[in-house]
């Protein structure tokens, strides 16, 4: 519809740029144009902008994927902590991204984002072959919470500084993000029994360790 200024003028309406039915591109093509067009460090928040409507389920996968990159022992502890606030806020309902302003207002360097971009675009590309909108059980925010429970969990094992903790969490977390930013139930299945499997390690390596721990402890002299 057209618009009317205070002068009467006639005005064409402009459309939304940050409506998802005018963003028609996938997450691997949001990736490839950030990367391309970073000629600064690119901030959290730019990457919320970015990916519009779609900012729990894209911002979930990203956060995810920093976590499946080869980085420093414990760095799950910090990469995690972005999981966990996002998932809790799908489970809450919440419209919108809320995240702290010292995390908004972190930024990756051009050259890194470009480093990660290449790393994770081809294999977006070829996962987005296969998938497409389709026996997907909820409806938008029902899903969100749902889905967003579990995620709760898969991001506190990522948390956890512990061997083998997070890669196969992250791993989940980013197939139950992708699949609900394209709303595909057989990916979301799938993403759903890796977390399955990944929570079963974790709590076998954690319950290992603790009976080691009390094992040794019955041979402590004090």
């Amino acid at each position: 519809m057209a618009a009317i200024d205070a002068n009467n003028e006639i005005k064409p309406h402009k459309p939304d740029l940050h409506a998802a039915d005018n963003d028609p591109r996938s997450l691997s093509q949001v990736f490839e144009d950030l990367a391309r067009s970073a000629t600064e460090p690119v901030s959290f928040a730019e990457l919320e902008d970015a990916f519009t409507d779609r900012s729990f389920a894209a911002l979930l996968t990203f956060f995810a994927i920093l976590n499946l990159l080869p980085l420093p022992p414990g760095t799950g502890v910090i990469t995690g902590i972005p999981l966990v606030l996002l998932s809790v806020q799908m489970v809450m309902g919440r419209e919108s991204v809320w995240l702290p302003s010292f995390m908004r207002d972190k930024t990756i360097s051009p050259e890194r984002f470009r480093l990660v971009s290449d790393k994770v675009v081809p294999w977006l590309q070829w996962l987005e072959r296969f998938i497409r909108p389709r026996n997907w059980p909820f409806g938008r925010r029902q899903g969100d919470r749902w889905l967003g429970v579990f995620t709760t969990i898969l991001g506190m094992s990522v948390v956890i500084p512990m061997p083998l903790s997070n890669w196969l969490p992250a791993l989940a977390t980013v197939i139950i993000g992708i699949a609900l930013c394209e709303r595909d139930g057989r990916l979301m299945i799938a993403g759903l029994a890796l977390g399955l499997i990944s929570m079963s390690i974790v709590f076998g390596v954690a319950f290992a360790a603790a009976s080691a721990v009390s094992y040794a402890a019955t041979f402590w002299p004090f």
